[in-house]
């Protein structure tokens, strides 16, 4: 059966509150360090005069305001500094000016998502459970669910460094929605996994949504902001280029790649 093109989210759907996050003329500059040649003249150059160093400006005066329940798509070419601003409202990044305000607890699901590589899955999930505010008992009860969802099943035992990119992408997006935060921010970490748990993953944050949970979520995969978000942002250059109903940015983003 052929595949339905997908629709976006109506906003009747989703329950929009005060103000979540707001971000008031944020800059973003940091420093990246060049590595010399490994020669003689090289180190000797880095020895005389120290490394040299080339400044980012990754975010440029952003401003915008996410309401509670609301679901916010994020793209931009890479380098356009969408994660730098992912990791600017979780509190991760420094700000060279601006502001940031949030509203309630706010979690960072990314690709590197933090997990114990020689600890097996179950023990993993434990750690994660507890770090998020969970008892050991109630962990415990939601081991199985977990092991399911993730669709792990019996490689719950397993060492993590035993598995592929995908399956320690869908353990850490098991793991981060055990306890689904007022602000959950999602940085390309569907991207790893398969069609069937990308499907699985995208209900999930449907159910977070319609709790009244808000979601900001940066991918270059616009199926999956199509069925998730009711209004994208368009981040070119460390700014704003285009914030709007889904579909009329994603029209114009598409146009130009």
């Amino acid at each position: 059966m052929a595949e339905t093109e997908p629709t976006a989210v109506s906003e009747s759907k989703q329950t929009l509150g005060p103000v979540a996050i707001a971000v008031d003329g944020a800059h973003v500059r940091y420093k990246v360090y060049e590595e010399p040649k490994l020669t003689a003249r090289g180190l000797f150059n880095r020895a005389m005069r120290g490394r040299r160093s080339t400044e980012v400006h990754a975010v440029r005066g952003v401003s915008v305001e996410v309401n509670v329940g609301e679901a916010v798509g994020i793209v931009g070419s890479n380098g356009s500094g969408k994660s730098t601003l992912l990791r600017a409202i979780a509190g991760l990044q420094t700000l060279s000016a601006g502001s940031i305000q949030v509203r309630g607890e706010v979690g960072l699901l990314g690709v590197g998502a933090a997990l114990k590589p020689t600890l097996s899955g179950y023990r993993n999930v434990m750690l994660g459970g507890l770090a998020l505010g969970l008892s050991k008992d109630e962990v415990n009860e939601r081991l199985d669910e977990v092991a399911e969802f993730s669709g792990l099943g019996s490689a719950m035992g397993r060492p993590m460094n035993t598995y592929s990119s995908g399956m320690r992408a869908r353990l850490a997006f098991s793991i981060a929605t055990l306890r689904v935060p007022d602000i959950l921010l999602i940085d390309e970490a569907l991207a790893v996994g398969d069609k069937d748990f990308r499907e699985r993953s995208l209900a999930r944050l449907d159910e977070i949504r319609e709790a009244a949970g808000t979601i900001v979520m940066v991918t270059h995969n616009l199926s999956e902001i199509r069925k998730t978000c009711s209004r994208s942002i368009w981040f070119d250059q460390g700014e704003i280029r285009m914030d709007g109903e889904t579909e009329a940015v994603l029209s114009e983003y598409s146009d130009e790649r």
